[in-house]
């Protein structure tokens, strides 16, 4: 194997593990969620919300007060940047995956990297300032902003949108998501 894709490989690598490393947040939530397999029902207006069906076991939070607020800032959000519930459904589970809906600050020694917010942005990589990405309505604008420059989003399973813009050392976590992010936009959608 000659030098030059040995070393690319061993960096893609230790990437991985590095995420896998960093996953703080993530992690520290991971004891907290309950797994369903059975899926939850939800009105599908048209094919909007699941237009793939789920993928997978289903994962499912009882959210709180701030949560539920973070969800209604998400669709606010995604209305104003003129994309439908499917967006929001994408965005929804995103935020469920990277922060469970909860507006993280800096997390100390367990977070990644300098990952903050909803989504998990971090200012490093040019998500915005640290007062921008844990403002809910900017947070979602800018992962809208990334959802919109992958060609096809809307017809792709939602864990590979959501991979896309996030490029995430867990890209296939998502999709656990996907029926409770659905459930939440049909229940706050037109209110």
């Amino acid at each position: 194997m000659n030098t030059i894709l040995r070393k690319s490989i061993l960096g893609v690598a230790g990437l991985a593990f590095t995420g896998g490393v960093f996953a703080g947040p993530v992690a520290a939530h991971a004891a907290e969620t309950t797994t369903r397999v059975k899926p939850v029902s939800v009105t599908v207006q048209g094919d909007k919300l699941i237009p793939h069906g789920v993928q997978g076991a289903q994962s499912r939070i009882d959210l709180d007060d701030e949560q539920t607020k973070n969800v209604k800032a998400i669709i606010a959000a995604t209305k104003k940047a003129g994309m439908d519930e499917r967006a929001a459904v994408v965005s929804i589970a995103t935020a469920l995956q990277e922060s469970k809906l909860e507006n993280l600050g800096h997390l100390g020694d367990r977070n990644d990297h300098d990952s903050q917010g909803l989504f998990q942005q971090r200012p490093s990589s040019g998500w915005g300032t640290v007062e921008q990405i844990t403002d809910p309505e900017y947070s979602t604008t800018a992962f809208l902003k990334g959802l919109k420059q992958v060609d096809g989003w809307q017809d792709m399973p939602l864990t590979k949108a959501a991979q896309t813009v996030q490029v995430s050392a867990y890209p296939d976590h998502y999709a656990q998501w996907e029926q409770q992010a659905a459930d939440l936009v049909a229940q706050h959608w037109n209110k």
